[in-house]
């Protein structure tokens, strides 16, 4: 790229800074090919994201010579608000791991943020900070510390007094009374189910009061003990402020907490394929366990080399030989309602013969537009469609022909964690096929250039 071309590119990156908010979020950065390099998060995005266009040499200096080559090929900045800068970091760590950007070093494993959790279906109820959690537990989190979080825990044990051991505690076992309790009991920090030193009813009270506390703001809580503990200092019990010090400073740790529902982590909660499967037929009112579920979603930029992609999910895991790549013949410009109707039309106008395997669901990748796209193509090839469903990314709404409203399931629900991975997989593929086009077109432009070589290996 010339001088005179970088110097307009830095540009206008930098009058596109100058409306980002100055607020905690997420921002993106981009190349010529539309494709996100590095997601980073900032207390302030303005300033943050003007910090990267600085002097070249200062860049080198702080940031590294990785960065100053990232930042040369950025074309593009997108950007995600958020309210908090915990809000941020969730944000970030979560799209690091789908999108697996080139210059984000970290993240991209599978580490997880931890969890407050309650065993609520349990006779006694535990409490656990983990990274596993079970499918019908009370959770609260992700937490971003899992030290600040285990701390908390300690703080409240003072106060509530649950257990924390891993122990199968029954209401109808008699040998309780024989058992003989830990240390947490003698030093009051538990009331000691397991040694029948509390009775089942006794017991919940305690959890529904942490229950309720963690639900609240716990900012009168943490008030009243700011109180206690400067009385305790004028008291000089110096001794008893230290303690009440830590665990002000541990409660306020459970500020820094995602929501359960909102920043959800999809490495931690694994799903039964057979009982997604069963839970979705049952959502749909289908006559069976559905067996094969097809995927469809479309990928363009600005109507340019538009494909559409079609992956094929059998028993709940994906089946290889069924997936498909339609690049776009019949629509001009980005309209993605008509790609889904030719896509539709020319995957199942012969399946509908019955010359191929016909899905029992079919999931478009989007909301009621796409949903009604979909069904329109099915009706101009007068063929009885399958089961044909949207489903909607951010609230994660599923959309369905019979229903006059969305489906709004827990993220946690076993038959919409089988259509996230299906849709999820099917933009990956479709994503992928699209930019081996892209890079088709710009090679191709290459080799048509006097004396440019295509690269080596493309």
């Amino acid at each position: 790229m010339s001088d005179a071309s970088q110097e307009q590119r830095i540009a206008a990156i930098r009058e596109k800074i100058k409306a980002l908010p100055k607020t905690p979020g997420v921002y993106l950065f981009k190349d010529s090919l539309g494709r996100v390099m590095y997601v980073g998060k900032a207390v302030d995005l303005r300033s943050r994201v003007a910090s990267y266009f600085q002097d070249s040499a200062d860049l080198a200096k702080s940031r590294g010579p990785h960065i100053v080559q990232m930042v040369g090929q950025v074309v593009d900045i997108d950007w995600i608000e958020c309210d908090t800068e915990v809000d941020a970091l969730l944000q970030e760590n979560r799209l690091v791991k789908d999108i697996q950007p080139a210059y984000n070093e970290r993240l991209r494993d599978d580490k997880t943020f931890p969890y407050l959790e309650i065993t609520i279906k349990d006779d006694f109820p535990a409490v656990y900070v983990t990274r596993s959690p079970r499918p019908d537990s009370k959770l609260y989190g992700p937490f971003v510390s899992a030290s600040g979080l285990r701390a908390a825990v300690n703080a409240l044990q003072k106060a509530f007094k649950f257990r924390t051991c891993g122990l199968d505690i029954r209401q109808d076992d008699p040998d309780r009374q024989f058992f003989r309790p830990c240390i947490l009991f003698n030093i009051g920090q538990c009331t000691a189910p397991c040694a029948a030193r509390i009775s089942k009813e006794e017991y919940r009270k305690d959890i529904r009061r942490l229950i309720k506390f963690m639900g609240s703001s716990r900012r009168v809580v943490l008030e009243q003990m700011m109180d206690e503990m400067e009385q305790a200092s004028k008291e000089m019990r110096f001794e008893d402020a230290a303690r009440l010090r830590d665990q002000i400073k541990a409660l306020e740790s459970l500020s820094l907490a995602g929501d359960v529902d909102v920043d959800w982590q999809p490495e931690v909660f694994r799903v039964d394929p057979a009982k997604g499967l069963e839970r979705l037929g049952e959502l749909l009112g289908l006559s069976g366990t559905p067996r094969i579920i097809e995927g469809i979603d479309i990928a363009n930029l600005q109507g340019q080399e538009s494909v559409g992609s079609l992956v094929c999910f059998i028993d709940g895991k994906p089946f290889k030989n069924g997936y498909r790549r339609f690049k776009i013949k019949d629509v001009q410009g980005q309209d993605d309602y008509a790609m889904i109707r030719e896509v539709i039309r020319r995957r199942y106008r012969e399946a509908a013969k019955g010359e191929e395997l016909y899905p029992d669901v079919i999931l478009i990748d989007g909301g009621l537009g796409q949903l009604h796209a979909a069904l329109d193509a099915f009706s101009e090839m007068d063929v009885k469609p399958a089961m044909v469903i949207s489903l909607a990314k951010r609230e994660e709404e599923i959309y369905t022909r019979a229903a006059s409203a969305p489906l709004r399931l827990p993220r946690n629900d076993g038959a919409l964690r089988l259509l996230q991975a299906v849709r999820d997989e099917a933009h990956r593929f479709a994503q992928h096929y699209h930019h081996i086009l892209r890079r088709k077109r710009v090679f191709g432009k290459q080799d048509r250039e006097p004396g440019r070589r295509r690269p080596k290996g493309n």
